[in-house]
């Protein structure tokens, strides 16, 4: 029983460690490592050329080059691994204390390493007795191969200071900048899924709302039938049908095109001629552009259910219902008008059901302040619906979000 219970604590341990080091491209850091070590020697042997030039030195600049290469290009094969060694070992205000010996320890390292390559180049040292530079590892009067390991000390004293401070400090830094940058980016794209994923979430519990919502008021207007016109009752069960399987087809989708909404809301409204026979008329104005348009699915049918319950259903001689679709600059309008009886102000509070309300919340969620809706009272008589949304095509926006 204990592995098991070991196991576990250290995969705890595991998921809440906040110093795992972030990702970076190796090929990145080296090519990036050796680009930038050659622009600074290749800058400081044309700035100390130009010294000599000016002052009448006889150095070459093949020699100036090959000089501050030396000292400069060793630099180049050990700023990856410091700059992965700084990523392992970030300093944080948990562990600053312990860190930063760790780090220290590491440009002792580092300045250890560059000296160590910077003995093998001809110009490793310069040695007063022959007066010209010479290399660490090999003896100019013998000629032959010797390690000279007071020239190593002597180099790692003079250089430690400088190493440390000026190259492998500001190293250390950008490690941190860098992997604190990444961290961020990481955290926004987490956070932005995240978002997303709620988003997500919300449309579908909206829309989970508006199923049953048009469903019973169907499921009503049957009932009320059945009593008085049994032909008629099973006519809009047929209708129903036909809905249902439509909204098992697009039962995980939020998004759809308007010509396929429109296919849905003419089902429904099918289902209400069955109840409402000739008192009921409906007339589409939709532009040929606009059918491919993406709408939210059930856009439409709460927009149609309110127009007959609040407007047709209270004449007694039936009335019309119109649904028009146009494009607007850059924006997709659309109406659901009836030539009821309009609101009074104590209808019009009681209307924003949960059908108007939720096609509300919806919008607001998926195109946020890019979006209206308006319900108003026609001098003319009657009311209107009017939704304004980003006319975008089914090729421009995913069909599930």
């Amino acid at each position: 029983m204990l592995r098991p219970r070991r196991a576990l604590r250290v995969k705890a341990e595991d998921t809440t460690n906040t110093d795992v080091p972030r990702s970076f491209r190796t090929s990145v850091v080296w090519a990036l490592s050796f680009a930038v070590w050659t622009f600074v020697a290749l800058a400081y042997a044309i700035t100390i050329y130009q010294l000599y030039h000016s002052t009448g030195g006889s150095m070459s600049f093949l020699s100036v080059l090959a000089l501050q290469s030396s000292q400069v290009l060793t630099y180049a094969p050990l700023t990856p691994f410091a700059f992965a060694f700084a990523n392992r070992y970030q300093v944080q205000r948990s562990n600053w204390a312990k860190r930063s010996l760790i780090l220290l320890g590491g440009g002792l390292v580092f300045t250890a390493a560059q000296v160590a390559l910077r003995g093998l180049t001809p110009y490793a040292f310069w040695d007063p007795r022959v007066r010209h530079w010479v290399s660490a590892i090999w003896d100019s009067q013998a000629h032959g191969f010797r390690i000279h390991w007071y020239m190593y000390r002597s180099l790692f004293l003079s250089n430690v200071v400088d190493d440390v401070v000026a190259t492998y400090l500001p190293i250390v830094l950008i490690a941190h900048v860098a992997s604190y940058y990444l961290g961020f980016r990481e955290r926004e794209l987490r956070t932005s899924q995240l978002q997303a994923q709620l988003e997500k979430a919300r449309l579908q519990a909206l829309k989970s709302q508006l199923q049953p919502h048009f469903l019973f008021n169907t499921l009503n207007s049957i009932s009320a039938l059945m009593l008085t016109n049994v032909e008629a009752a099973d006519r809009m069960i047929t209708r129903l049908g036909d809905l249902l399987r439509i909204t098992l087809e697009t039962a995980g989708t939020q998004m759809t095109t308007l010509s396929r909404e429109l296919e849905f809301v003419n089902c429904y409204i099918e289902i209400e001629k069955a109840r409402f026979e000739e008192r009921l008329k409906v007339s589409v104005e939709v532009t040929p552009e606009t059918l491919d348009a993406s709408v939210p699915h059930l856009l439409l049918q709460p927009l149609v259910d309110n127009a007959i319950k609040h407007g047709i259903s209270r004449l007694a001689a039936g009335g019309e219902i119109r649904i028009a679709a146009a494009k607007f600059g850059g924006d997709l309008h659309l109406e659901v008008r009836d030539n009821g009886p309009g609101f009074c102000e104590s209808s019009h509070s009681s209307s924003r059901g949960v059908g108007l309300r939720n096609t509300r919340e919806r919008l607001e969620t998926i195109y946020g302040q890019n979006q209206s809706v308006e319900l108003l009272t026609l001098p003319e008589g009657g009311a209107i619906a009017r939704v304004s949304i980003p006319f975008r095509t089914g090729s421009e926006v995913s069909t599930e979000l």
